[in-house]
């Protein structure tokens, strides 16, 4: 361990490693969306990233105190859809409608 107030080598690593770390977080973080396509919806997620097909989801859900929106699947599974939540007040529920009647349109089903 160097004087106090001299960084040596390890210490300069580890704030180079320690910014690197934060800066992909950060990235990652700007880059959660909900992508619709022909096939299906692409959802990112701060830790994952999954495609699902318009016939697979059975539900658009967004409950009072759920922080996101929620897709309920087929196979009984539950997607997290952080690009839309609560927190963004009036915009974050009309994007959940939104979402809800484009899977609904894209599933052929009316209403």
């Amino acid at each position: 361990m160097g004087v106090a107030g001299v960084w040596g080598v390890g210490d300069q690593l580890a704030l180079v490693a320690f910014g690197v770390l934060v800066a992909a977080f950060l990235s990652r973080y700007a880059t959660i969306r909900a992508t619709p396509g022909p096939d299906g919806l692409t959802v990112r997620n701060l830790m994952t990233t999954r495609t699902v097909g318009w016939d697979e989801i059975v539900d658009v859900r967004f409950p009072d105190g759920d922080p996101w929106v929620s897709l309920e699947l087929s196979d009984t599974d539950v997607l997290a859809v952080m690009a839309v939540q609560r927190v963004d007040g009036e915009e974050g529920r009309v994007e959940a409608r939104r979402l809800a009647r484009l899977v609904m349109a894209r599933r052929g089903v009316s209403g």
